[in-house]
């Protein structure tokens, strides 16, 4: 057999001096990574995979310049990143009904929302600690904000719930607010940067007399908000919406009409648009409307990151978006149950679905994002 040039890259820490390799065509990914660890004389090996082309090293190298038709005198630069280790199942949290959305951003806590209408927080021993009954109806979506929390639910209403973290409080939990007026089933909720908690009503309470509620016990009660702006423009169902990061004027939505939309939120979006230009870095979208106004979109690249997909065929698969031929890791959650949501933090996986909540150590290093995949 021959061999083959190889250039090799990271963006990991565990850096190789320039320098050009010849490769036995026939290793594959493990003569690969016993290279790297020993060219770098590291002491507790370090698995990795290797990307080339945009494509994960599956097979030998032999086998994968014949496929793509590149020959032994070519040099193929190859990136190196830490594997990703097999996922190893922790623990499940008890649930007596479908759990729609989970979370593990609130540090050594999972937060819960099930279709019997409660949002669970639980410590990091699988104690329930917190039971809120926030909504009359299945409550599919919840994000969290230190520990303010945003429910959304069948009852058509999205709600805001203060819960305390403390062992010895005597409120556990404070319904803050309660937003009316939408007209359909509520799938998802999400918290832009600099979240008000609301102080005063939009709207008036059902019955009795509104200046005597707010004197008695004005503050214990929720307040009743109505949206500051309505987005208009899917076409069929919009299945979530998220704020951008670290913007308070962007967001993304996405719907059964099969489009992804991005919104500027502080600026009136039914306005005809004119025309359309992208810069050639291809960072920058500029768009031109009838009010005399060019809105500017940046549009800037991610590092290549990974991003584990929950699926209603109860497998959970761990993706790199630089080689997307096929995930690098899966793992069956549940046999014949769907999976909801996934929340990933560190290496904490939560899987959220009609099988409850199961608890997963995933360990690697370019995670960035988690979804649920319909």
């Amino acid at each position: 057999m021959g061999t083959q040039a190889v250039v090799f890259t990271t963006k990991t820490g565990y850096v190789l001096p320039s320098q050009k390799f010849m490769i036995p065509v026939e290793w594959r990914r493990y003569q690969l990574s016993q290279l790297i660890n020993k060219a770098l004389s590291l002491t507790d090996p370090i698995p990795f995979d290797f990307l080339v082309s945009g494509e994960i090293l599956r097979t030998s190298l032999a086998e994968w310049t014949a496929e793509k038709g590149v020959g032994e005198e070519e040099t193929l630069e190859v990136e190196y990143f830490e594997s990703v280790l097999p996922p190893q199942r922790l623990s499940a949290l008890p649930h007596d009904d479908w759990v729609s959305s989970v979370s593990c951003s609130i540090s050594q806590h999972f937060l819960t929302a099930s279709y019997d209408g409660h949002v669970r927080l639980f410590d990091h021993s699988q104690n329930c600690i917190r039971d809120v009954p926030a909504h009359l109806a299945p409550g599919p979506n919840t994000s969290d904000h230190s520990c303010i929390i945003a429910s959304a639910s069948h009852d058509l209403t999205a709600r805001l719930t203060k819960i305390s973290l403390a062992d010895d409080t005597t409120k556990p939990s404070q319904p803050l607010a309660t937003l009316h007026l939408h007209t359909s089933l509520l799938t998802s909720v999400a918290a832009g940067l600099h979240c008000a908690v609301p102080i005063e009503d939009d709207v008036v309470p059902e019955s009795g007399d509104r200046k005597k509620r707010r004197k008695i016990g004005d503050n214990d009660r929720p307040k009743n908000k109505v949206p500051a702006t309505v987005l208009k423009s899917h076409t069929a169902r919009v299945s979530k919406a998220i704020f951008a990061p670290n913007s308070r004027q962007h967001a993304h939505s996405c719907g059964f009409d099969s489009t992804v939309r991005h919104w500027d939120v502080e600026t009136t979006p039914e306005r005809p648009m004119l025309d359309l230009s992208l810069t050639n870095d291809e960072n920058i979208l500029l768009a031109a409307s009838t009010d005399r106004t060019v809105s500017i979109f940046d549009l800037p690249r991610l590092p290549a990151p990974q991003v584990m997909v929950g699926s209603y065929d109860g497998i959970a698969r761990l993706w790199d978006l630089r080689s997307v031929r096929s995930a690098i890791a899966s793992f069956r959650v549940w046999e014949g149950m769907k999976i909801l949501d996934v929340d990933w933090a560190g290496d904490t996986l939560c899987v959220g679905g009609e099988g409850g909540v199961d608890i997963w150590r995933i360990s690697q290093g370019e995670r960035i994002s988690a979804t649920a995949q319909k």
